[in-house]
């Protein structure tokens, strides 16, 4: 039978599959539409298990916050790579996630995996019709959610939408400055925790450990040995430790200094790096 190019082209819009692959699609199909878009979908579904064990760390991270301010969420999704992540396909596509995932505020990516779009389709049903359409393996590598209490959740992303955070914060200040500051500094210089209590005991006795042997091999005494370690731990959290480390701002002034200075006060934060 005679496939029409104007049905080709429908079928090209409905679909973002070439033009070629439609034209067959359809002519296998014998001109019904839906059985076409079927076949398109088998398609991209074993496009996605031929690109199942290939790595996908380009991509996107994005975000979403609730009217309120109360509650925001990062979503990492990825593709293979920086050409297809600035793809307005891809880019519409990772905006739809974000969308779903603070519409429904899943605990993990499993839970994601099951949710449905708007069009029925699941987000792992989804994910597999876009491998097929781009080309490309692509993924949802994780998601976060966060709420506050008693507070707000600033959220940042970082130009070029490889690097997200989110703060939750409170205080009497103007909470949206002073959260896109401890923002940008999470951003820049990635602690490991808010406060020095949140450092894991297990991380701090590894410090403590290297500290101690690195002062052997450099033959100090044994009775002097456990400060240096201790001094070498302070040291530690002064990098590592929000509140601790300098203000990138203004570096006579701690994170800490500068948070009482603006009446705020962080509880946590959330940062996810792509592909990191």
């Amino acid at each position: 039978m005679s496939i029409s190019a104007a049905d080709v082209k429908k079928l090209r819009e409905a679909t973002g599959v070439g033009m070629m692959d439609c034209k067959k699609a359809l002519t296998e199909a014998g001109g019904d539409f839906e059985a076409a878009i079927d076949l398109l979908r088998t398609k991209g579904q074993k496009v996605a298990a031929k690109r199942a064990d290939r790595d996908a760390k380009e991509g996107i991270v994005a975000t979403g916050s609730t009217a309120d301010g109360k509650t925001a969420i990062l979503v990492e999704v990825n593709c293979e790579t920086d050409f297809v992540a600035r793809n307005e396909d891809f880019q519409v596509f990772a905006g739809q996630i974000a969308d779903l995932v603070l519409e429904t505020l899943p605990a993990d990516r499993e839970s994601l995996m099951g949710v449905a779009m708007k069009d029925g389709r699941t987000v792992e049903n989804a994910l597999t019709d876009m491998t097929g359409k781009i080309g490309e393996k692509i993924d949802v590598r994780r998601t976060a959610v966060l709420t506050s209490e008693g507070g707000s959740i600033v959220s940042y992303i970082h130009p070029g939408a490889r690097l997200g955070v989110l703060v939750d914060i409170s205080g009497s200040g103007d909470l949206q400055a002073a959260g896109r500051d401890v923002a940008m500094q999470v951003a820049a210089l990635n602690p490991v925790s808010t406060s020095r209590d949140e450092v894991p005991q297990d991380l701090q006795e590894r410090e403590l450990k290297i500290a101690a042997e690195a002062a052997r091999e450099e033959g100090k005494p044994e009775q002097i040995i456990e400060r240096i370690a201790t001094g070498k731990l302070d040291r530690y959290f002064k990098d590592n430790v929000l509140t601790e480390q300098p203000f990138v701002k203004d570096s006579s002034m701690t994170v800490g200094e500068m948070l009482k200075s603006a009446s705020a006060d962080v509880k946590t934060f959330v940062r996810f790096a792509l592909g990191g």
